[in-house]
């Protein structure tokens, strides 16, 4: 659940402390995505990206503060981040030039004069409109602790109003303000707002302030009760908050439990209370209607929120903010003390600085690391994982990005240069065909870091999903009682292209997917997202391995210093998973031939096991064996070639070594890794039902989301197909190879039309998936970092306990397009848009990257 914010800024006469409508020439000199005006022309308003983690929400309104006051400070400007300013002169302040704020100013006169005050705005992602207007209400009974948290508006045109926010008393006089009332759907409160404008009080949506209020055109959320805050903490403190505020109710909403009976009138007098006294007095208690110390208030609120907290991994950052917070006191007792000392431009000169210094605040964290700004001209941020929207660096790679600026663009091309040669050394070049290597692989110079709290996450989804889908497996060659139960339509099981008959020799004990590839999405907001599953013979740790190699030769005092595990570890893992069943482990490929072989052979030697080709297995009375002068027994196979292709494949006495394959696995005189017939968990009509799945089998709700899918051949999915293919990508079904993808988007209205006649005709061959915007990540490209849109390939180890290989596999789009195309059906797997699936040669400028698992 994505958290965003909206902060209003005043500008300020650096050396008066007088309110200045200059906010027209400061956002000339700022981007219109991320600043814009507001109704006085002595109001910034900045726009963060949405997060999931409040940790980037924090790095990006740090970044959108440093921007603004950059820009001002050269006009003259200071800004201020407060529910008021104290120095005003009316007269010289002046509505900003548009006809919506024109049209305010003339039907509402001194409520549009003295509309001087500034808010933070926090918008929450909710699943849909009416959920939304439902916990809109629901919440409403605890937004006076969050305004004593946020108030910082004691002065009002020269004195001190004995308010600790005087904003929300001046926003009151506003015909749409307050508690939001109960509506029973987003239609009803819809009709409602239509109602208002109609009576010609409101002149548009916009105009409704109710202290929370649904948007009127997004699934969200959005508190808009709080001051302006001078301190970055204090906003994210406040996002946190409303975040596990709205998680709850949604909590109570799905089930089925009743608001907090209170009554409207009680609402406010609490809103009032905590705009008079703030955190240094008392607030009203909404469940017993009595004073409480605000302090006791926030703790209560805290308490009751921990659970949504700690869904969100908040708790502790929010609990430590809350109780800094209470301990340092409102930024209105802040403004008083500073006035007792000097005067109403002491407090201005306090706010400026305190809204300047905090800029670079982050938990446990230094000042920001500074741009690498040569190489990041013009670069986009709207969607990174390293660089933030003023261009310095985000979290961990503050140390990456400080290296770089040391080594220069000259040096970074030495470096490309050495990086083709130890790949030339090490032979990591790709194979076109015969036994003559290709071209190199593309390897990206700058590293990926999968944060900690990012990675631990990552782990416990990617066991969870790995483990169901091996009870699956098992149940799919066994007694289908998914199926049995109406869990899973049958079809999807007999129809599947994977299913084999050779997957019924397999044992019910025999551990059926040793390895599962399972491949990754991460949007701009920080979320993960499934794109596919990969159970049959999963490639890329070897080339996760070769990554960090490079890079240790390429960026040695970079990764000395990487907090991240070696390789050597995650060979350790694979190689007891592999050998649990018996140490007798062989690694088969085609040869030369497969664009692979590079990493087979990596895979063996890392593992010291046999690599042979399927004309080197002798089948010979109950095993399999490598033949030659003294025979080798094969009790564990490790597959890397195509079971189909293996099963047709002759042995070293010229026979087919299916039936002999076969008649081991059925003795158990041999395991495969993975076992045949596991395709049937890879096709996309699966994936469709992933969260069933997980549910079924384990018990469990998904800890991973996946890519929504639709099968067209359900006649309620397909309506909505048909009802959105603008906005869909359609796609063959499992077993429909011939029909090509189109992605609504992109398609002309012929194409569109085209492809609504074939589903139409034969639904069963198509299925449709929303379309993901993939996160970028720096490359160096033609002597200067450019974003690329970036995916993850991560690796389970099943067996007596399930663990995560600690390696994984980031792959780099070759163009800058972030829109990728969910891919359900090739065997190589997903990849972001024009880039290369893992088992399938790269192209262009995409390729790898050697990737950072934190800890």
């Amino acid at each position: 659940m994505a958290v965003g914010v909206e902060e209003e800024f005043h500008t300020v006469d650096l050396k008066k402390g007088l309110l200045l409508p200059r906010a027209g020439r400061l956002l000339e000199r700022l981007p219109a995505q991320r600043f814009g005006a507001e109704l006085q022309r002595s109001v910034v308003e900045t726009n963060s990206r949405p997060y999931v983690h409040l940790i980037d929400l924090a790095e990006d309104l740090a970044a959108l503060r440093r921007s603004v006051i950059a820009a001002a400070e050269p006009l003259g400007l200071g800004i201020v981040a407060a529910g008021t300013v104290p120095v005003v002169d009316l007269d010289a302040l002046k509505v900003t030039p548009d006809p919506r704020y024109e049209n305010m100013l003339d039907e509402y006169q001194a409520l549009a004069r003295e509309q001087l005050i500034c808010g933070a705005q926090v918008h929450v992602d909710v699943s849909d409109r009416d959920l939304a207007v439902a916990v809109a209400h629901r919440v409403a009974p605890w937004l006076s602790a969050l305004l004593a948290l946020s108030a910082s508006s004691p002065f009002w045109l020269g004195t001190d109003t004995g308010y600790a926010s005087y904003r929300t008393l001046l926003w009151w006089r506003w015909p749409t303000t307050g508690a939001m009332g109960s509506f029973a759907s987003a239609a009803e409160y819809d009709r409602t707002v239509a109602g208002l404008v109609r009576s010609g009080v409101i002149s548009d949506p916009g105009m409704i302030y109710f202290d929370v209020r649904p948007s009127s055109h997004l699934p969200t959320v959005e508190l808009r009760i709080c001051d302006a805050c001078p301190r970055v903490e204090d906003v994210v403190l406040l996002a946190g908050l409303f975040r596990a505020l709205v998680m709850t109710h949604i909590g109570a909403v799905t089930a089925g439990e009743p608001p907090l009976p209170i009554r409207g009138e009680l609402i406010r007098a609490a809103t009032w209370r905590a705009a008079r006294s703030g955190t240094e007095g008392e607030l009203v208690d909404p469940a017993e209607g009595n004073p409480v110390p605000a302090a006791d208030l926030v703790q209560r609120l805290l308490t009751d929120l921990r659970p949504a907290l700690e869904t969100t991994g908040d708790w502790e950052l929010v609990a430590e903010l809350a109780e800094t917070a209470l301990a340092r006191g409102s930024s209105a007792a802040r403004q008083r003390a500073a006035f007792a000392s000097g005067g109403l431009q002491a407090v201005v000169a306090m706010l400026v600085a305190e809204t300047r210094a905090h800029t670079d605040w982050m938990p446990g964290a230094g000042p920001a690391r500074k741009a690498v700004s040569a190489m990041l001209s013009g670069y986009d941020a709207s969607a990174d994982e390293a660089v933030l929207f003023d261009g310095s660096a985000r979290g961990p790679y503050g140390l990456i990005m400080t290296a770089l600026d040391r080594i220069g663009l000259d040096g970074l091309r030495e470096r490309a240069r050495l990086r083709d040669e130890v790949q030339r050394q090490l032979g990591l070049t790709w194979h076109a065909g015969g036994t003559e290597p290709g071209s190199l692989i593309p390897f990206d110079l700058i590293p990926r870091i999968i944060a900690a709290e990012d990675w631990h996450f990552l782990q416990a989804g990617l066991t969870q999903r790995a483990r169901a889908l091996e009870m699956f497996l098992h149940d799919a060659y066994g007694e289908r009682a998914i199926v049995r139960d109406g869990v899973l339509p049958a079809w999807v099981i007999d129809e599947s292209p994977g299913l084999r008959a050779s997957g019924h020799l397999v044992a019910r004990s025999a551990l059926r997917c040793a390895v599962a590839g399972i491949d990754l999405a991460r949007d701009g907001a920080g979320r993960w997202m499934v794109l596919r599953d990969s159970l049959r013979a999963p490639s890329g740790i070897g080339y996760a391995i070769a990554s960090r190699w490079l890079s240790a030769r390429i960026l040695p005092d970079l990764v000395l210093g990487a907090r991240t595990p070696a390789p050597a570890r995650a060979v350790r893992v694979l190689r007891a998973a592999l050998t649990a069943p018996s140490p007798a482990l062989t690694l088969v490929t085609a040869g030369p031939s497969d664009p692979s072989y590079y990493e087979h052979r990596l895979l063996a030697g890392e593992l010291g096991i046999p690599l042979v080709l399927p004309a080197d297995l002798l089948v010979a009375g109950d095993g399999v064996w490598i033949d030659g002068p003294q025979p080798t027994r094969v009790e564990v196979l490790l597959r890397r070639i195509d079971e189909d292709r293996l099963f047709a494949a002759s042995g070293s006495d010229g026979s087919p070594l299916g039936p002999g394959l076969g008649a081991a696995i059925r003795k158990h005189a041999l395991a495969m890794a993975n076992a045949p017939g596991n395709g049937v968990a890879e096709g996309s009509s699966l994936f469709a039902y992933s969260a069933q799945v997980i549910e079924y089998y384990l018990g469990e709700r998904p800890l991973l989301e996946h890519v929504p899918t639709l099968l067209c051949r359900e006649a309620g999915q397909r309506a909505q197909v048909l009802d959105r293919l603008g906005d869909l990508v359609i796609k063959p079904a499992d077993g429909h190879p011939d029909e090509e993808a189109l992605i609504g988007g992109e398609a002309t209205p012929a194409e569109l039309q085209g492809v609504r006649d074939r589903i139409l005709a034969d639904p069963s061959c198509w299925i449709a998936q929303e379309k993901v915007s993939l996160s970028t990540h720096p490359v160096f490209v033609g002597g200067r970092l450019e974003p690329r849109a970036v995916d993850l390939r991560a690796f389970v180890c099943l067996g007596r306990e399930p663990v995560v290989v600690p390696v994984a596999l980031t792959r780099v789009a070759p163009g800058p397009d972030t829109t990728a195309a969910p891919t359900g059906t090739p065997p190589t797997g997903a990849a972001p848009t024009g880039a290369a699936p893992t088992g399938a040669a790269p192209t262009g400028a995409g390729g790898f990257k050697d990737t950072w698992l934190m800890h």
